[in-house]
């Protein structure tokens, strides 16, 4: 049974009349469907109509074949960013990397590129997780901050490993999973580090080699590894003892102070008493230095005017002796009191009067 759309001219769904196929062809008397071989020799004689003169036949073909192969070939032509590196790919196989600007690689599917991102700074956290976008909230991880001293003691360490690519080729083929090699890595260098540093120097002023060496010894293993990642930083965030033990070190911390505090306070009184004993003790040393050279040179000036007067006296005694024996006088007289009197004041009458109490020293009686 044959059902007629419904609509104003009669025409079947493809405009026609309900007595045509969908190309436009009416069917046979008996009913049958037209051959296909005459269907499609007709529509290559209607793209041959459509084509412009002169592109019909084999050679038309050659000219659509090569520049369709030439849009082909220019689909091997790409970019690479400034902060990117490109890596090019031979059938899945890692052949070269290329730097930022414009390149070329075969086409697809023989070859394809990837352009990952070098320049970006990413962290790994080791130790704890931050949360809540917050520097301070973080949680601990104990299996990752736990460590053993040098003196074999515990200590709990955070820190933050900062690292870029450096070899986008290596980065994407050489190591499996990046971020976490990079992690356990770290891990392993840090424990190496602090089972060779004692507690005491990891709590106070060893923290800047500590970072320093990590750094180093880090990039070392990464590079044997060939992983392609440079490390930028490695930076600690705190070093405390165990959160069980910390009462009782914080005790032995403040003890330690105390002890420090004596010790300088002590080297303090002794660089005050010491350089003053030493000055004292120099000073004395000078002046019987000096005392000794004064001695000595008057001792050396009396034996050369002996010597002088002897030979004066060999030459002329009588000389000699009156003069020492005036010298002499002159010495005795100079230290004791004198009176002399007159010899006409007798004479005259007048009967003189010493003040003999006056006249004895003082002490004497």
């Amino acid at each position: 049974m044959i059902i007629n759309n419904i609509n104003d001219n009669g025409s079947g769904p493809w405009g026609n009349n309900g007595n045509q196929n969908p190309w436009g062809k009416k069917p046979n008397s008996n009913g049958t469907p037209p051959d296909v071989d005459q269907m499609l020799k007709e529509s290559k004689d209607k793209l041959k109509k459509m084509m412009p003169t002169g592109f019909g036949g084999g050679k038309g073909i050659t000219i659509l074949l090569f520049i369709l192969l030439a849009i082909w070939l220019m689909t091997g032509i790409y970019r690479v960013n400034p902060q990117q590196q490109g890596v090019v790919m031979r059938f899945g196989e890692w052949v070269r990397t290329t730097p930022p600007g414009l390149h070329y690689h075969l086409p697809t599917p023989i070859e394809k590129v990837m352009t990952p991102d070098v320049t970006r700074d990413n962290r790994i956290e080791v130790g704890y997780r931050s949360f809540g976008g917050a520097a301070t909230s973080r949680r601990d991880v104990p299996d990752e901050s736990k460590m053993i001293t040098g003196d074999e003691n515990n200590i709990d360490i955070d820190f933050i490993v900062f690292w870029k690519i450096a070899d986008a080729g290596a980065y994407l083929f050489n190591i499996q999973d990046p971020p976490e090699t990079v992690k356990v890595a770290a891990q392993s260098v840090m424990r190496d580090i602090i089972g060779q540093t004692k507690i005491q120097t990891a709590l106070t002023g060893g923290r800047q080699d500590i970072q320093l060496k990590a750094k180093n010894m880090l990039q070392e293993l990464l590079n044997e590894y060939e992983a392609g990642v440079e490390i930028r930083d490695v930076q600690l965030l705190s070093v405390d003892p165990p959160a069980e033990v910390i009462d009782a070190f914080n005790d032995v911390q403040r003890a330690r102070q105390d002890r420090d505090t004596l010790i300088n306070e002590a080297e303090a009184f002794r660089n005050d008493i010491v350089p003053r004993a030493r000055g004292e003790a120099a000073q004395l040393i000078s002046e019987a230095e000096a005392y000794a050279s004064e001695v000595v040179n008057r001792a050396k000036g009396d034996a050369d005017r002996f010597n002088s007067i002897y030979k004066s006296y060999k030459l002329n005694p009588e000389v000699t002796e009156s003069r020492i024996y005036l010298e002499t006088m002159e010495k005795v007289f100079s230290r004791v009191k004198k009176i002399i009197m007159d010899k006409s004041a007798s004479s005259s009458g007048v009967v003189p009067y010493l003040p003999l109490d006056q006249l004895k020293p003082k002490g004497d009686k």
